[in-house]
């Protein structure tokens, strides 16, 4: 493979050649950030088609400052919440303090896979795991998200709480079918 600079140069002048290399460089890592913000493949299909077409389209604007890869996340992740904002799927969740929860046991992360895991996150609905995502995983504020979202600092507070109640639950019972399924095989 080309070295990046080069074949980001060449994007920039509208090379073909230049632009399947890159798409075919990030595809992979990409579409899994969009699996993160969507509730299905298809769905991820088109947030990454979409993002690849704003990719190329604002490509000028990429100025060699910083991580290209993290450039090319961010259009990613805008792409996805662009749809959730036009989809008005996003919910103001009224009371933080109804959901705080302390998780029963301690050792019930030890027993669950990071696959298990992504699998719970990708069951919240679209609200709870976009801001779930955007905050647990980016490392983004809640003012951050609030104005990417166009919702409040305290309903992105209050969603992200719920989803990790919603979690700690799925967990939990995840948890409980693990440890009964092991009770029967020691029987």
């Amino acid at each position: 493979m080309k070295e990046l600079d080069k074949i980001i140069k060449d994007c920039k002048k509208n090379r073909p050649e230049a632009q399947k290399e890159l798409y075919e460089h990030f595809s992979g890592k990409m579409f899994g950030v969009c699996l993160q913000y969507s509730k299905d493949y298809t769905e991820a299909e088109d947030i990454l088609q979409d993002g690849f077409i704003k990719v190329f389209t604002k490509i000028d604007q990429y100025i060699f400052k910083g991580s290209f890869e993290g450039w090319v996340r961010r259009i990613m992740v805008n792409c996805a919440l662009e749809r959730y904002r036009k989809q008005n799927m996003l919910y103001s969740v009224s009371d933080i303090q109804e959901y705080d929860h302390k998780l029963a046991y301690d050792d019930i992360m030890s027993e669950i896979s990071s696959k298990e895991l992504l699998g719970l996150v990708q069951e919240l609905s679209p609200q709870y795991k976009t801001v779930f995502n955007l905050y647990a995983i980016e490392g983004y504020s809640h003012q951050e998200i609030g104005d990417m979202l166009k919702i409040s600092v305290g309903t992105s507070k209050s969603n992200l709480s719920r989803a990790r109640v919603i979690l700690q639950d799925k967990v939990e019972e995840l948890y409980k079918e693990k440890e009964s399924e092991f009770k029967l095989v020691v029987k």
